[in-house]
């Protein structure tokens, strides 16, 4: 299918300009004529140079503008044809060549894989040419392609969303592991300082205490002695005392 297509587009657009005698008006009539003759023996060179001249002399002229764009397109500069085309698209729409200029729009498109210009461009065209069959079945071949390419788009869309979902399952898969497995050395480490504490009391271990633990049970025995020191002081004061009265009396 692709290379009919191919050679629909090369011959429309021969056929195009084969057809066309567009005479300008005024400054740019004999440049015009001229490169018509050279784009006939196809000296598409002399052609440009001829169509250039007109333009110079007539910015606005269509014919020659157009004709440069189709010249352009047979050189195989089909991105600055797109671009003679494009400076076209406000006077082109009313002119008498209205669908050919669609028709070689779309062609330029089609070349660039720019399926969806192409199929707009060739729909312009049949509106304006019903019974165009090369239009036809451009049209109906570029939106076939522009079909297969939405859904490519489509597919690789879906993928990258796939792709997406399962990293974000996985991340999810790795942060719940790491959470089960501190909770289960939490656990591991309870249970094993419950297993010493109990294997310290069945080996009739006493727990180990801190310094600062034992500094204060030693101030607190040392404060009792003191304690029972200052008791026993003050009954040998009162007895010693009492022994004084007796022997003062």
């Amino acid at each position: 299918m692709t290379a009919p297509i191919k050679y629909l587009f090369l011959t429309a657009l021969l056929a195009v300009m084969s057809g066309l005698s567009v005479s300008a008006q005024n400054p740019d009539r004999r440049d015009v004529r001229k490169g018509n003759r050279d784009f006939r023996k196809e000296d598409y060179k002399a052609a440009e140079i001829d169509y250039r001249k007109a333009l110079v002399k007539d910015s606005t002229s269509f014919a020659a503008g157009y004709n440069l764009g189709n010249t352009l397109y047979r050189m195989e500069d089909k991105e600055q044809a797109g671009k003679i085309y494009e400076k076209l698209s406000g006077t082109a729409p009313v002119s008498p060549y209205a669908a050919d200029y669609y028709y070689n729009v779309g062609n330029v498109a089609a070349d660039s894989e720019n399926w969806q210009a192409a199929v707009d461009s060739y729909r312009q065209s049949l509106l304006r040419n019903p019974s165009d069959m090369d239009a036809k079945e451009n049209y109906i071949y570029a939106k076939l392609k522009l079909k297969e390419q939405q859904d490519r788009n489509q597919d690789n869309q879906d993928g990258k969303d796939q792709d997406k979902q399962n990293q974000q399952n996985q991340d999810q898969n790795q942060n719940e592991d790491r959470q089960d497995n501190d909770r289960n050395d939490d656990r591991q480490d309870r249970n094993e300082d419950n297993r010493n504490d109990s294997r310290g009391q069945q080996n009739g271990q006493q727990p180990k205490i801190t310094p600062q633990a034992a500094q204060q049970m030693l101030q607190a025995i040392q404060a009792k002695e003191k304690e029972t020191q200052d008791k026993v002081n003050r009954e040998k004061a009162q007895v010693l005392k009492s022994r004084q009265k007796e022997k003062n009396w």
